[in-house]
């Protein structure tokens, strides 16, 4: 659904670069593809350097009268957490210190959904895994990586995070993206469905309450500065409403002590963002 969202506002002049995953594996199956525009597969690790060439071949071309007066498409590079937050890290980081001409988007699951929702970096604290089970100490704490701050220390111009659950907002984001020169960067919370062990009635209004309760803000920074945020309802749910459906997190809903780590997770984001 979030991919749809994102193609269908950038259109038809745009060329997909795919790491693998999910997404890639459902919509592309050999030697077919689901996507209508120019779509080419990558490794985990490396989607955002063949967005890299396919933006140098295209400015070759121009720079020789070959696409003079074609309008240039818009490179989007996407990937999930997996190849975001983790296997593509350097890769990413690396693009977005040359200014490439790029549009990244993570689709945000907070784990390797693919392979059996094992912990990547995007995973939250204290969320059940197959590689994070609440006996073990200390991989129960891990903390899930800013990306939007490290995003920020590398000057990157555009940069958003959104919700799934908010289809306007993710639209409209990538519509502001999508006219800015340089890198730019959208993260876009997507509850698993197995992963999260979550019905699929219940996966929206969970995406909602990521946001709502202050765990998973909608932001977004031009040229450094916060620019627009989504301020949270009063009163602010609980973090225990989100959670309460949520398999990944059955364990925590007697555990008043573990509770309160998450919620002083969603407090600290509201002072920090003033939500």
């Amino acid at each position: 659904m979030a991919a749809r969202l994102v193609i269908d506002q950038l259109g038809n002049n745009t060329i997909v670069v795919n790491a693998t995953g999910c997404l890639e594996v459902t919509t592309t199956a050999y030697p077919q593809s689901a996507w209508q525009v120019p779509w080419i597969h990558s490794l985990f690790a490396n989607a955002a350097p063949v967005g890299s060439g396919i933006t140098a071949a295209l400015e070759y071309l121009t720079i020789n009268n070959k696409k003079k007066n074609t309008p240039k498409p818009t490179i989007l590079v996407q990937g999930g957490d997996g190849a975001t937050f983790d296997i593509g890290f350097g890769a990413l980081t690396a693009s977005w210190s040359r200014g490439d001409n790029l549009l990244y988007v993570c689709y945000d699951n907070e784990g390797y959904a693919n392979t059996g929702m094992q912990a990547s970096l995007s995973t939250p604290k204290l969320a059940k895994t197959p590689t994070t089970l609440p006996a073990l100490q200390p991989y129960q704490y891990l903390n899930k990586r800013d990306m939007i701050a490290i995003a920020l220390a590398h000057r990157v111009p555009y940069i958003a995070q959104t919700n799934i659950a908010f289809p306007a907002d993710v639209k409209e984001k990538i519509s502001k993206a999508q006219k800015i020169k340089g890198p730019r960067y959208i993260q876009i919370l997507v509850p698993c469905l197995p992963g999260w062990k979550i019905t699929p009635q219940d996966q929206m209004p969970i995406a909602r309450l990521a946001s709502e309760t202050g765990l998973y803000p909608i932001l977004e920074f031009i040229n450094g500065q916060l620019t627009n945020k989504m301020t949270v309802p009063k009163p602010i749910p609980p973090v225990r409403e989100y959670i309460r459906n949520q398999g990944r997190y059955s364990y925590l809903l007697n555990n008043e002590t573990k509770l309160n780590i998450l919620q002083k997770i969603a407090n600290k984001n509201i002072e920090k963002y003033n939500l």
